[in-house]
């Protein structure tokens, strides 16, 4: 059967649900029957393969920080530098709170981070002054979680991409450098 002869899926979806009405599917089973019917009709499960992203070079993270050296906030220095030595996501720096930090053991308790799990990443005692001075000084402002704005709220996913994009383009770096980049520059770094 060629493609051009085929039902359009939208048509067999229909003719579908009236046999799975009866059952009240819910989402796992729907799942399950779609495992057996690609089993027993030997479709091969297909995935794009995965690219990894262009991690920036150590002399594109000097001229990057030294961007971020420039603007003298000190908001976004400990901002990048919590990236960079913690590997965190954008989706848990985004939540984390000042009580989550333990600065006696050097460690951030991340709460629903990816896949909804907890856990906890280090940073380096080296890091633990300037985290310290810059937590003193946001607590006097009464802030609740670690990076918040203007407005007293934490920053958004959309925002900290901004603030990163930004000593991106003061660096004249040419492709993005973005949170998950940060991340992998960190594991890639300590690899070596």
């Amino acid at each position: 059967m060629t493609q051009e002869s085929r039902t359009p899926p939208s048509k067999m979806a229909k003719q579908l649900v009236k046999h799975l009405r009866p059952q009240r599917p819910d989402y796992n089973y729907l799942r399950d029957l779609f495992r057996h019917l690609r089993k027993e009709l030997d479709v091969p499960v297909t995935t794009a393969p995965k690219k990894l992203p262009l991690i920036p070079t150590e002399e594109e993270i000097k001229k990057y920080y030294e961007a971020v050296w420039q603007a003298k906030n000190t908001q976004h220095l400990v901002m990048i530098k919590t990236f960079l030595y913690t590997g965190i996501r954008v989706g848990e720096l985004i939540k984390v709170k000042i009580s989550d930090i333990d600065f006696e053991v050097c460690q951030i308790r991340i709460n629903r981070g990816k896949g909804g799990k907890d856990r906890v990443v280090p940073f380096p005692t080296s890091f633990r002054e300037i985290l310290s001075m810059y937590v003193t000084q946001i607590q006097e402002k009464k802030a609740v979680y670690l990076f918040e704005s203007s407005w007293k709220k934490a920053y958004s996913d959309r925002g900290i991409r901004k603030i990163l994009m930004r000593y991106t383009q003061a660096a004249g770096i040419e492709s993005s450098v973005s949170p998950h980049k940060l991340r992998h520059f960190l594991l890639a770094w300590l690899k070596k």
